[in-house]
């Protein structure tokens, strides 16, 4: 090597731990002390553009606690940032399904507090509905097409029982869409996963 770096090879491909060192989290010193073989070895990748990233995949010929104990503690490099992601602060996407159009009509004040089918209490302040063959606990988006709202329910109960309605919604879910006044009304349904 004319760099002036003094030339160690790195598994069989002999690559120089000079430049690995420039491009792995980890220095020369961390290579050089290791007590055995490292357990990792590097992609042809390396040897087509160094400037590309390093990836670096498990020996296969180890067992999985040795593959892996030659990695460098990650707290101790400065370069790598001492956080790590809370995945429970990401939400993941959510993909609808079409149940197609049908007309929504609503139930309140004369149901309010008694059981439903699922067993809860029924509050028509809740952004809940009935459906026929749901299942308990699904998510659907209604959709007032004439003005535009939408409103995301949970199916906490069975029905309507009238003929040509698809879905009952409590009297808050109903207000939030604009069908209170007539009572019924035609939606787009949506199920949520």
């Amino acid at each position: 090597m004319t760099s002036g770096r003094p030339f160690l090879s790195f598994s069989r491909r002999g690559l120089a731990a000079g430049a690995l060192a420039t491009l792995l989290p980890f220095t020369l010193p961390a290579l050089a002390q290791q007590p055995e073989p490292l357990a990792l070895v590097a992609t042809e990748q390396l040897l087509e553009d160094p400037g590309a990233p390093v990836i670096l995949t498990p020996n296969a010929d180890l067992p999985f606690d040795q593959a892996f104990a030659n990695l460098p503690d990650p707290s101790l490099d400065p370069a790598i940032p001492g956080h790590a992601v809370d995945l429970s602060t990401i939400e993941p996407p959510q993909i609808s399904t079409s149940l197609g159009n049908g007309v929504a009509s609503y139930y309140g004040r004369r149901f309010h507090g008694r059981t439903t089918a699922s067993g809860e209490a029924f509050d028509m302040n809740a952004y809940t509905a009935a459906h026929k063959t749901l299942p308990f606990g699904s998510m659907v988006r209604v959709t007032n097409p004439r003005n535009g709202r939408s409103v995301v329910v949970r199916v906490n109960d069975r029905g309507p029982y009238v003929r040509g309605r698809e879905i009952d919604l409590s009297r808050a879910a109903a207000e939030e869409l604009g069908i209170v006044r007539a009572g019924h009304g035609e939606v787009e349904l949506e199920l949520l996963s």
